[in-house]
């Protein structure tokens, strides 16, 4: 790594787009049973994080006309990064989440490399890891895996969920046309093809994303044309102040119980479970419910990448809208199951991917305007990465659960993250404090169509 260096186009847009009502950090929370060993993370954090991706020991500095550069920081200090905190009394649940809220609403500090890891002590149960890293290192999914680096298992060595190495699968037959067709249609997208960014079977979007040439015409209309997303509590005006919220473990079983009686796939239960969470808590508002879209970002690295070789921003976002106007649970189900089959069909990510690279070179003003103009269809961030299927460890302390959040761009107020780990799935919830004041209601609501799901599941036998 060169000690001076410009930012790509892409990585650029995510650090001007940074502001302090719509911070643009990533945050992971991952709580432990037991005490963390703090000089023993340490080694671990330096040997594989630090000294691995030197993106961690780089800060950022601005060029000329304000252009962004990476510069090897000349007094790196590990532990201006990695701190220890305690959590309020009494420690519960509800303590932590105040926390994590308050420094999910505070920026990182520029002059410094853009990480920063909490441990939090004084919870109830053992340690919690708060992690905040700049989107401008990498995009979210990179960033979960690299984090999952650090962990210890059996089949986990290299932080990889095992499902992550068998899902692979090769690239569609007509992979080769539909790549001519994108660089006619989306000549930005070339730049995705060129860095071997084949589409990953991530489990949201598990499934061919794309297919062939004209496909691609189809796809960047349907972006052009996408209304704007009706106007409810959930969008307008935000404030710097952000809340936290994750749920109990729901057992995977149990989805995919739901999935194999009622159709779908474990990621079509998930969401159909959060798009009638979403309908509860409209409804709740006094406001009629009505479709939403979800922002669903996409792994565009190379299949044989599962932990990334480096850093940086490589995925696209695909429209999803969730059929909230459903009453009844198993007919939402349904219903997501279809429309999520049509994304799988489209190759809308590739050409957001080339869309944001080419507003990465464009003034400020301009990527603002776009970026909200993008925002201002869709009202939530959803996001899910697996995590490993066995219990792994950190730094000699086994890990209980992670939840993480990426930034909700566009000025969106919402992001729902779904992560699964050791046969248990948690549901996470950031809002803004103006938008939705207590993020508990969203996951009591998603615990409830879960029961609903759930409930209709021996019926259905």
């Amino acid at each position: 790594m060169r000690a001076h260096e410009r930012m790509a186009s892409v990585d650029a847009l995510w650090f001007h787009m940074e502001e302090p009502a719509n911070l643009m950090m990533i945050t992971a929370v991952l709580w432990f049973e037991g005490r963390l060993d703090f000089e023993r993370l340490q080694a671990v954090a330096r040997e594989r994080l630090v000294e691995r991706y030197p993106r961690f020991r780089q800060r950022v500095v601005l060029g000329r006309l304000g252009a962004p550069h990476w510069e090897d920081a000349p007094d790196f200090d590990l532990d201006a990064h990695l701190s220890r905190l305690t959590v309020p009394a009494p420690g519960d649940r509800a303590a932590l989440e105040t926390l994590v809220g308050q420094w999910m609403s505070t920026p990182l500090e520029r002059s410094r490399p853009l990480w920063q890891f909490h441990v939090l002590e004084g919870a109830a149960g053992g340690d919690v890891l708060l992690c905040r890293l700049h989107h401008c290192l990498a995009d979210g999914i990179a960033l979960a895996r690299v984090l999952l680096t650090l962990t210890d298992a059996q089949g986990a060595e290299e932080g990889v969920a095992p499902e992550l190495r068998e899902e692979r699968r090769a690239p569609a037959p007509g992979l080769a046309r539909w790549m001519r067709g994108a660089r006619v249609v989306a000549g930005a997208a070339r730049a995705a093809v060129r860095k071997g960014a084949e589409l990953a079977a991530e489990p949201i979007l598990a499934g061919d994303l794309v297919r062939q040439g004209a496909r691609g015409a189809a796809a960047m209309a349907k972006l052009l044309v996408i209304p704007q997303d009706p106007r409810t509590p959930l969008r307008g005006p935000l404030g710097p102040e952000k809340r936290a919220a994750w749920s109990d473990p729901v057992p995977l079983e149990r989805v995919k119980a739901v999935g194999r009686v009622l159709g779908g796939t474990v990621n079509d239960v998930l969401l159909a479970a959060v798009t009638g969470a979403l309908r509860r808590y409209l409804e709740s508002q006094g406001v009629p419910p009505e479709d939403l879209h979800a922002l669903v970002p996409v792994n565009l690295r190379p299949l044989d990448e599962p932990v990334p070789r480096e850093l940086g921003n490589r995925f696209g976002v695909v429209f999803l809208r969730l059929p909230v106007h459903l009453e009844e649970p198993q007919r939402r189900l349904t219903e997501l199951a279809r429309r999520m089959g049509e994304v799988k069909r489209s190759p809308e990510a590739v050409l957001t991917f080339g869309a944001l690279e080419v507003l990465g070179y464009a003034p400020a003003a301009v990527e603002r305007a776009m970026v909200d103009a993008f925002g201002s269809k869709a009202t939530l961030v959803a996001t899910n990465v697996p995590g490993p299927r066995e219990a792994v460890s950190l730094a000699g302390t086994q890990l209980g659960g992670l939840t993480f959040w990426v930034p909700q761009a566009g000025h969106l107020g919402l992001g729902v993250s779904l992560f699964s780990y050791a046969g248990q799935v948690t549901v996470g919830v950031a809002a803004d404090a103006g938008r939705m004041a207590d993020p508990h209601a969203l996951i009591r609501a998603f615990h409830d169509e879960m029961d609903a799901l759930a409930a209709a599941v021996p019926a259905a036998e």
